[in-house]
């Protein structure tokens, strides 16, 4: 008798309610892809047929968090919703003080007010977009110590979120400890292309940061998917449950920062979780500038409620399995296929590496914006740059950051698209992967000041050529 193989993973949970795709023609997405200057964030969500731009806040919440949304208590002062949240992110995270905030920038808003002075170098496991803009605009300097593996697609180190020790300690070295507020650590680092950090890591950081006096602080946007990873990759934590290991994660930190809209499963929130008495206070009394009241950040009850929820569902072991199980169901597809990705997987996406899926293009032809605009052509599939646009310009010479890496993210919401529309993906990037020869590159004609990936706007090569010779 033969024995069946066993699938990995299958979705745990059924669906109670759809929203219909539309399906467009390639003309019609020409047109849309014109329109919004090949930038994919400009495009009009209604002309996407699979949105995989980002997890964040575009998952699909349970029933249980719907009909927690209808006791949403939305007074301005002392909110029920509020209380049920700080209880249950000190459960699961163990900090004293939570402020909740509008979404995961506003804590790093805060966060970066409150400890960074002009000048102070922030060492941090690789940049994020809005973490940065934030250190820089209080007057730090970000400092990448991330280990090299981060920076090699090909890489295949379980852990390539690590923190690099001897980097970390030449910064505090050259610029002394005074000078370093705190060591900004990511779980699943999203740039890296989703990898995790260890816990043997995080313990040696800690460790290294004591030493010298300096605080370290979590990203926790996706630390349970972190947790996750620990749990299968790093010896001794096999069977351990991810709440547990949460927990021993954030008990290394002083402090993190959350945008809930990724692993807590809902459409906006996030909140500043710490465990000094004093920085508790002056983020209090902050949020009530920046966000809203300290009870509710700038968040409806309802919103804190959803929250709330999601904190007790994202650990649930079966729904973390399947959710990494179908990022890497749809890796190893295209992996099969061979092109070119970001290897190991990691959390919450696949990473296509641009800068091998074009190599004729020159990095001023944004490879990487380039592909997530033919990806849309091709098949309406919208995914996300991460690379030269992403990574903006040094605000003090102005010259252009070059991550080593040049991706293109295709961002897996929690709960949303099914296994038959992992397969659509798969074809449409080999689609791409088939032509990808005759893919001219394009030209930025323009760049906003903060975050330009977000607003910035492309040309073809080939236009921008024929616009220039016509005196254009």
């Amino acid at each position: 008798m033969r024995t069946r193989e066993k699938r990995a993973w299958a979705e745990p949970f059924k669906i109670k309610m759809v929203e219909p795709l539309r399906v467009t023609t390639r003309d019609e997405r020409a047109r849309a892809l014109a329109e919004a200057g090949w930038n994919t964030f400009l495009l009009h969500s209604e002309d996407v047929y699979l949105d995989l731009l980002t997890d964040s806040g575009t998952n699909a919440m349970s029933d249980r968090q719907w009909a927690g949304m209808m006791v949403g208590d939305e007074a301005y002062a002392g909110s029920a919703n509020f209380y049920r949240l700080e209880a249950k992110v000190r459960e699961a995270y163990g900090y004293r003080h939570v402020v909740p905030t509008h979404q995961g920038r506003g804590a790093e808003h805060l966060l970066s007010r409150l400890w960074i002075k002009p000048g102070d170098r922030v060492p941090g496991n690789m940049y994020f977009t809005t973490t940065r803009l934030h250190q820089e605009l209080a007057g730090g300097v970000f400092v990448d110590v991330i280990i090299d593996e981060a920076h090699d697609p090909n890489s295949l180190h379980p852990f390539k979120g690590n923190v690099d020790l001897a980097k970390l300690e030449a910064v505090i070295r050259e610029h002394g400890a005074s000078r370093v507020p705190y060591v900004s650590v990511a779980a699943t680092v999203n740039m890296a292309g989703g990898q995790p950090i260890s816990l043997e890591n995080l313990r040696a950081t800690r460790a290294l940061c004591q030493r010298h006096g300096i605080k370290v602080v979590l990203d926790a946007t996706r630390a349970i998917e972190n947790a996750w990873f620990i749990a299968r990759r790093e010896p001794g934590h096999a069977g351990e449950s991810l709440a547990d290991i949460l927990r021993e994660m954030c008990g290394l930190t002083d402090a993190c920062t959350m945008s809930a809209k990724k692993d807590l499963l809902v459409n906006i929130g996030g909140f500043l979780a710490l465990d000094d008495d004093a920085s508790f206070e002056e983020a209090r009394n902050m949020v009530v500038v920046y966000e809203g009241l300290h009870t509710y950040g700038g968040l409806a009850g309802r919103d804190m409620e959803a929250m709330t929820l999601g904190i007790d569902e994202a650990r649930d072991e079966a729904h973390m399995t399947a959710r990494i199980g179908q990022v890497h169901y749809v890796a190893e597809a295209l992996a099969a296929e061979g092109i070119p990705i970001v290897q190991p997987t990691g959390g919450h996406a696949v990473f296509l590496d641009a800068a091998r899926f074009l190599p004729h293009l020159p990095r001023s032809a944004h490879p990487a914006q380039t592909l997530a605009a033919e990806l849309y052509l091709e098949s309406g599939i919208r995914a996300m740059e991460r690379g030269v646009v992403s990574a903006g310009r040094d605000p003090v010479t102005g010259h252009n950051h070059e991550p080593k890496l040049e991706l293109v993210r295709l961002t897996f919401p929690r709960r949303v698209y099914t296994q038959a529309h992992c397969d659509v993906l798969v074809e449409a990037v080999c689609e791409v992967w088939d032509r990808r020869h005759e893919i001219p590159g394009l030209d930025m004609v323009y760049e906003p000041k903060y975050l330009r990936f977000f607003q910035a706007r492309f040309e073809p090569r080939r236009k921008a050529a024929e616009a220039v010779s016509l005196g254009g």
